[in-house]
């Protein structure tokens, strides 16, 4: 969808009562419907992040859908308006600046471009309207006392920093290639592997995306460690460092996987959570990433997860209920439903579509998300929490559990 759209779900809108007279005529009572709660989108479905921006707005129209059909609210429905920033900060400025000064607008949800969110953040925090990111980079919730009015749902590079060391670690993985996407979010990633990685690994190479990817595949393919003084190089070693990071978007992965294999690296792939997309892969995506593994929720797979708890089984449903809408499944779906989820939270325990106290109440959060548990603090605006991560492998044409 381009350009500006209203999506409404309504139930009934009158109350209709006859009341008989004794001149046998009707008079019809209408009683008017609660207001609606309106929430808003500024999402990418052109340009460069239309892929994602339009899995948001899919899961977004949803999740809106299904709050409204359950009744969530009450009597009252929820609202949703998305508008298309077309991948462009300035764009997504100027929309978010609208939002912002809409009083009737309860709160916002941002897609993947950081840098949108960026270029508002002054009218967010101006106008206090509630803002759930749906951005990779770090600094999209800190730091907190500049964002007060923005809340992150999404996997937090430390996090997913953390759990990658410890797998390389268990492997047995002593040096590494680190790719990393050439913007914020790669910075992140080379800071947070730094720290994670301590002396143990080695980061032998960091390759930002751009540019020739054959030269890059080739440094890497082709990387031999340095020698001590009077060391003898092995003959059997294969070159290359023992296992490849990469830490890149669903759009590059495939690409860069390729190009690896082309250059003859033959070692293993390991995956951040931003290259997450299809449940199924295909052509080029399926044979370069044979037997790679990936840091995300159990979201993705949770056709193989058995359902041992309330949130677990609630995972499944929307699973099923996307897949049975759109087709096939894709990972960052469940980040938009939860964006959804947090804001109509907020709205019950808060009584009310106050700005101010959605957002007080939003702060301090504790959900089980259909991504995994989901905490926010004063001090900390990034909900996922860690125990949200595990690690998924490709085997055949599709991610499943890591292991399984």
């Amino acid at each position: 969808m381009v350009g500006r759209s209203r999506i409404r779900w309504y139930g009934a809108a009158v109350a209709l009562s006859v009341v008989t007279v004794t001149s046998g005529c009707s008079v019809i009572d209408e009683t008017p419907a609660a207001e609606p709660i309106r929430i808003a989108a500024d999402l990418e479905l052109t340009g460069d992040g239309a892929d994602l921006g339009t899995v948001y707005q899919n899961a977004l129209q949803l999740r809106v859908e299904q709050v409204n059909r359950q009744r969530l609210l009450g009597d009252r429905q929820l609202e949703l308006e998305i508008r298309d920033n077309r991948s462009d900060p300035a764009t997504s400025a100027s929309n978010l600046e609208q939002f912002s000064s809409d009083p009737g607008l309860t709160a916002i949800i941002t897609g993947g471009c950081a840098a949108c969110l960026a270029s508002a953040l002054d009218a967010i925090n101006d106008r206090g309207v509630p803002t759930v990111a749906l951005a990779a980079p770090m600094a999209v919730s800190t730091p907190v006392d500049e964002r007060q009015y923005v809340f992150k749902l999404g996997p937090n590079p430390d996090h997913t920093a953390t759990l990658l060391a410890r797998e390389l670690g268990a492997t047995g993985v002593r040096t590494i290639a680190l790719v990393t996407s050439a913007d914020e979010y790669g910075e992140d990633a080379l800071e947070q592997m730094e720290a994670a990685l301590g002396e143990e690994i080695q980061i032998a190479l960091h390759e930002p995306v751009g540019g020739d990817l054959a030269a890059l595949a080739g440094r890497i393919a082709g990387y031999q460690p340095a020698l001590e003084p009077g060391a003898v190089p092995d003959p059997d070693a294969p070159p290359g460092p023992d296992a490849v990071v990469v830490w890149a978007y669903s759009s590059q992965v495939g690409e860069i996987a390729a190009s690896l294999r082309e250059a003859g690296y033959q070692g293993p792939l390991f995956l951040d959570a931003v290259a997450a997309g299809d449940l199924f892969l295909t052509g080029t995506n399926r044979d370069a990433l044979a037997g790679s593994t990936m840091v995300f929720t159990e979201t993705l797979v949770m056709d193989e997860v058995v359902a041992t708890s309330p949130a677990k089984a609630a995972r499944k449903t929307w699973f099923r209920d996307y897949t049975a809408r759109f087709g096939t499944y894709h990972a960052f779906s469940s980040f938009a439903a939860d964006a959804v989820a947090l804001i109509v939270d907020a709205v019950i325990r808060a009584g009310g579509t106050s700005r101010a106290l959605v957002r007080e109440t939003m702060e301090v959060t504790q959900l089980d998300g259909l991504t995994g548990p989901l905490r926010l603090t004063p001090s900390q605006h990034s909900g996922l929490m860690p125990q949200a991560l595990t690690l998924l492998t490709v085997r055949g044409d599709r991610w499943r559990l890591g292991g399984a």
